[in-house]
């Protein structure tokens, strides 16, 4: 049966080992059991996205909840940042998001929170996994008269959409200012306009209409086009891409080009840095940063550190060296002085206050990082060898990095989530970073496609 959790908690396709619900059900068991104590059942948070399965994962979690004598409370639809806020607030035990995040609405995943709003250290997870899958859960079982119940709660959407307008400057205003969302028929739809348009913003919102299906499917972070099209035909200052659970943000710029979360990095870190906010003067970002990320550090005064990929490797780091600011290119942010994990409508938030706060359009401030071309091919793969250990593919790789010395870069490495392998090139052009990067991928499609 192999491990349950990767990078990002447990996710697979819906229905299916270890997305099933007899795992669900295990997981709720195991986390009720983990964080009860002397005399007290664990309370535990769970929310959802909004994929057809998550009824079915909801399902089976409150059942191990219940059954291990947990009390679990069921919140319906939130991003998985909102989860977390809640499980803090609430001064809950745990809190599980059912979300595969930015994945096609055929996967699923479960995400676990402590009760500090902080993702579960590895030692915790390795507790879970040992629980689960070498069946010591049953006996552990209380007796009937110790069984949980389960309860739902309503208002959180309000709970969260305050602690979203909270992270705005009380002293700046969007009044007037015309936004564009796309939702990506995920579980921000509900509480990213009510946040923007409570705070003045113009608001048009589009694919906020999920059913089940939808998430992810053309829109939201992974697919910009139709933001794209929609700020250009309105005239808006900005638009704003959430992925399917709300922790990733990509912005669009006012002439309706789409701008990276290493962009949204600089553009907020020196921001920071003005305003003597930017702790230890240091932004923490991943090695799949753009080499742009790391010249604009040093034209802007900060230290920069990369990190390996993943938001919790992120964070880890950032609590480790003391920064406030880190952040992946594909739009993960975590901004520590707002909230505990990444946020997609925070690091929105934070964004359009640079904005005011400079008085500048977008597409001047995205311009204070040159990006480097860069090219990313992604390839499935049946297994996940050591990159060097596949010789051929080694050496191609030193050979690349040699030809392109000082003037780019190589990163070849497998999804911490998904069967694939990710090859990105950077360099001096579009046609060499191109060139290299279509014949890593070849050899890699041939040695272990």
């Amino acid at each position: 049966m192999g491990k349950l959790f990767g990078t990002d908690g447990i996710r697979g396709e819906a229905n299916r080992y270890p997305m099933s619900a007899e795992i669900a059900f295990g997981v709720g068991q195991a986390v009720a059991h983990l964080f009860k104590k002397n005399g007290h059942r664990a309370r535990v948070i769970i929310g959802k996205d909004t994929r057809l399965s998550g009824y079915m994962l909801e399902s089976s979690l409150e059942a191990g909840i219940t059954s291990m004598g947990g009390y679990p409370y069921l919140v319906g639809v939130l991003p998985t940042p909102g989860i977390a806020f809640i499980a803090q607030s609430m001064r809950a035990d745990a809190g599980i998001v059912i979300s595969a995040s930015h994945n096609p609405f055929q996967d699923n995943g479960l995400k676990i929170f402590g009760g500090d709003g902080f993702k579960l250290t590895d030692e915790e997870e390795n507790s879970i996994e040992d629980l689960i899958l070498n069946n010591n859960l049953a006996g552990l079982l209380p007796t009937s008269a110790g069984m949980g119940k389960a309860f739902r709660i309503d208002d959180v959407h309000g709970r969260y959409i305050v602690f979203l307008k909270n992270s705005f400057p009380r002293n700046l205003s969007m009044e007037g200012m015309k936004i564009v969302l796309d939702t990506a028929n995920g579980a921000t739809y509900k509480v990213a306009p009510e946040a923007f348009i409570e705070l003045g913003a113009d608001v048009e919102v589009i694919h906020n209409t999920p059913d089940g299906v939808n998430i992810n499917d053309k829109c939201g972070s992974q697919h910009t086009g139709d933001l794209r099209k929609k700020v250009l035909e309105s005239g808006a200052a900005i638009g704003l891409a959430f992925d399917g659970d709300g922790d990733r943000l990509i912005a669009v710029d006012e002439k309706g080009k789409e701008i990276t979360g290493d962009q949204i990095l600089i553009i907020c870190a020196n921001i920071m840095k003005k305003e003597d906010k930017l702790v230890n003067d240091l932004l923490v970002s991943t090695v799949m940063s753009n080499l742009g990320l790391r010249v604009a550090c040093k034209k802007y005064g900060f230290k920069h550190h990369a990190s390996k990929v993943g938001d919790r490797y992120v964070l880890e780091d950032m609590l480790k060296m003391g920064s406030v600011i880190g952040g992946e290119e594909a739009g993960h942010m975590i901004f520590l002085d707002h909230h505990t994990t990444g946020d997609g409508i925070v690091a929105a938030m934070q964004l359009v206050a640079a904005m005011v706060k400079e008085g500048k359009p977008l597409s001047e401030l995205a311009g204070m990082m040159d990006i480097f071309p860069q090219k990313l091919i992604n390839i499935d793969v049946k297994s996940k060898p050591d990159i060097d250990k596949v010789p051929k593919l080694a050496e191609a790789i030193a050979q690349v990095e040699r030809e392109l010395g000082e003037e780019g870069r190589v990163l070849v490495r497998y999804s911490g989530t998904q069967n694939m392998c990710r090859v990105m090139v950077e360099g001096p052009s579009d046609e060499v970073t191109e060139k290299y990067c279509r014949e890593l991928a070849d050899i890699v499609k041939s040695e272990i496609g």
